[in-house]
C-alpha cells in the first residue's frame, strides 16, 4: 500500500507519507477520545441510575420524582416503564442512537489512525477518517429530543430542591407552604450547533476554495526519471506563486479521482515553474511512476501551503538537517540561495547555512546531485565558497562501497557523490556539530530545521542542549516531525 514520508510545520504535522518531503496537510483531526469515552460512561451509568429510580418503589425521592411523568408533562425521568431496559433507551431514542452512532465513527476514526494502519493501508485511514462529517452531524442532532432535563429557573425560585426535597417525599395534610407547589422541569436545550455552524462553514468554504484551484490548468513541462525510483515533475499553472519549503496536494484522475498526496515543492521561487520529487513509496506512487513511464497523463494541483521552512531567512545561521527523501525542502532553499547571490539581493539576512543529509543508500544522493554540483561551483565563482557547509552521511553500506572508496581516497572529488566534499560514513555527532556551529558564530542566534522521523529531532535536542557549547537561548528548533 501507499506509504509516504511526509513531514509538518514545527513539530506538528498530519498527512500520509506520499512521497516527497515534510509537510502539514489538512486531515481532519478527531476530538478527544478521553473526553468522548468519559461522556459516554457517564450516560450509560445515568441510564442506569434511571432505570433503578423507576422501579424503585421505597417512597425514595428518586423513585417519586421518576413517577412523575403520571401527572402529566412533568417528567424528569425519561424511562417511564418498568419494561424498559438501558439497551433500550440507547437504540431506540435519538439522543441514544446518535450517541452510537457518533461513538462508533469516533473509534473507526482513532483506531484507524494507529502506526500500522497509516503506512500500510493508508487510504483505510484516509477514507475512515471523513466520518468526522457524520461525527460532528450527529452531535448537532443528539441533544434535539430534549432527553436531559431539569428544573426551570422560574421554580427554582419558588421549589428550590435544597428547601423543599422533603416536602415531595413527605406528604403533609395540610401544607400551605411555598414547597407545596411541585416542581416544574424543562428540556435544557441542544446548543452543539453553535459551536459547530462557524467551523462547519469554513470548511464548507475551504472545500469549495479547493476545488476551484485544482481546476486551474496544470502544464507538465518536463518530466524526468531519476535513480532509485524517484520521479521529478516540472510544471507550469497560472498565478501559482510559491515560497521555500512550501507544499502541495496532487491529484491524478487517471489514478484516483478521489486520492489527492501532499508533496513538498523543490523548486526555487525565482524559478519560472514548480516541481516535485516522487519516490517510489507504495501503490498509488508505483501507478503514478508507472503511467508517466507510458503517457502524460492530466495532473491537478491545489496549493501551495505554508511550513515552519519560509522562515529560514529569518536567521543569520542556518542549520538544515535532512533525512533521506527529507532533503526536498532544503533543495527548495538551497536553490533559491543560488538565485539570491545571482541577483545579488541585499536583504538577504543569512550569512552562513550548514547542510546536513543523511541518507541510507548511495542511489538516494544522485537525486540532488546536479544542484550540490552547480552551488559548490557558482559559490566558488563568487568567492562566497564558505557560505555553504555541506556533509552527506551513508548510514547504510557494504564491503564493495567501502573499498572502492579506499581505492581512490587521493581523488579530489568523492567516489560516491562525484562532490568535493567527501561522503562519511555512518552516523553525525551532533554534540561535536553544535560545538563547532557555536564556536563559528558566538554571538547569532541559530535556526535548525529538520525534515526526519522524531527520533533524530530528539537526538538533536540532545545533543544541543546537553552535550554541546551552543546557548540554548540563542537556537531555534523547527522540527518537521515524520507521523507516518
Amino acid at each position: 500500500m501507499d506509504t509516504r514520508d511526509l513531514c509538518g510545520a514545527q513539530t506538528s504535522c498530519q498527512s500520509k507519507p506520499a512521497a516527497v518531503g515534510c509537510t502539514a496537510p489538512g486531515v481532519p483531526r478527531h476530538p478527544s477520545t478521553a473526553q468522548q469515552a468519559v461522556h459516554t460512561i457517564a450516560h450509560l451509568f445515568n441510564l442506569e441510575r434511571y432505570n433503578n429510580s423507576q422501579q424503585a418503589t421505597d417512597g425514595s425521592l428518586p423513585a417519586v420524582l421518576s413517577k412523575m411523568h403520571l401527572q402529566g408533562s412533568k417528567w424528569l425521568n425519561p424511562i417511564h416503564s418498568n419494561e424498559t431496559t438501558v439497551e433500550y433507551v440507547a437504540f431506540t431514542t435519538i439522543p441514544g442512537l446518535t450517541g452510537v452512532i457518533i461513538t462508533l465513527a469516533l473509534i473507526l476514526m482513532v483506531t484507524s489512525s494507529t502506526e500500522f494502519i497509516r503506512r500500510n493501508y493508508f487510504e483505510v485511514f484516509w477514507y475512515t477518517h471523513h466520518l468526522f462529517l457524520i461525527y460532528f452531524a450527529g452531535l448537532v442532532i443528539h441533544g434535539i429530543a430534549g432527553l436531559v432535563r431539569g428544573q426551570t429557573e422560574e421554580s427554582m425560585e419558588e421549589v428550590h430542591p435544597r428547601r423543599c426535597a422533603q416536602y415531595l417525599t413527605e406528604k403533609y395534610e395540610y401544607c400551605w407552604h411555598d414547597c407545596c407547589e411541585e416542581p416544574k422541569f424543562g428540556s435544557i436545550p441542544a446548543e452543539s450547533w453553535k459551536w459547530v455552524l462557524a467551523p462547519f462553514l469554513l470548511y464548507v468554504f475551504e472545500r469549495i476554495l479547493r476545488v476551484w484551484r485544482a481546476q486551474q490548468k496544470v502544464v507538465v513541462t518536463k518530466v524526468v526519471m531519476h535513480p532509485a525510483r524517484v520521479l521529478e515533475l516540472q510544471m507550469q499553472k497560472k498565478g501559482f506563486r510559491m515560497e521555500v519549503g512550501q507544499y502541495i496536494f496532487v491529484n491524478c484522475p487517471a489514478i484516483s479521482r478521489l486520492e489527492w498526496h501532499p508533496f513538498t515543492l523543490t523548486s526555487a521561487p525565482e524559478e519560472d515553474f514548480f516541481s516535485i520529487h516522487i519516490r517510489m513509496a507504495g501503490d498509488w506512487t508505483e501507478r503514478l511512476i508507472d503511467t508517466f513511464q507510458q503517457e502524460m497523463p492530466r495532473i491537478e494541483v491545489d496549493g501551495p501551503f505554508g511550513t515552519a521552512s519560509e522562515d529560514v531567512f529569518q536567521y543569520e545561521v542556518a542549520m538544515l538537517v535532512g533525512a533521506g527523501i527529507g532533503v526536498t525542502p532544503f533543495a527548495s532553499i538551497l536553490k533559491s540561495i543560488w538565485y539570491k547571490f545571482q541577483q545579488a539581493d541585499q536583504t538577504l539576512k543569512t550569512k552562513k547555512i550548514y547542510f546536513y543529509w543523511l541518507c541510507r543508500d548511495t542511489g538516494a544522493f544522485a537525486w540532488f546531485n546536479d544542484l550540490l554540483a552547480s552551488l559548490e561551483q557558482k559559490m566558488a565563482e563568487s568567492g562566497k565558497a564558505d557560505f555553504l557547509t555541506y556533509r552527506l552521511f551513508l548510514t547504510g553500506w557494504n564491503t564493495s562501497i567501502v573499498n572502492n572508496v579506499a581505492l581512490h581516497f587521493d581523488n579530489t572529488t568523492d567516489t560516491v557523490t562525484g562532490l568535493r566534499h567527501k561522503t562519511i560514513f555512518g552516523r553525525p555527532m551532533w554534540n561535536s556539530e553544535f560545538t563547532a556551529v557555536a564556536a563559528a558564530h558566538p554571538r547569532s542566534v541559530v535556526g535548525v530545521f529538520l525534515c526526519g522521523p522524531e527520533k533524530l529531532a530528539e537526538s538533536l535536542r540532545k545533543s544541543c542542549h546537553q552535550h554541546s557549547s551552543l546557548d540554548p537561548r540563542k537556537v531555534k528548533f523547527y522540527f518537521n516531525k515524520e507521523n507516518f
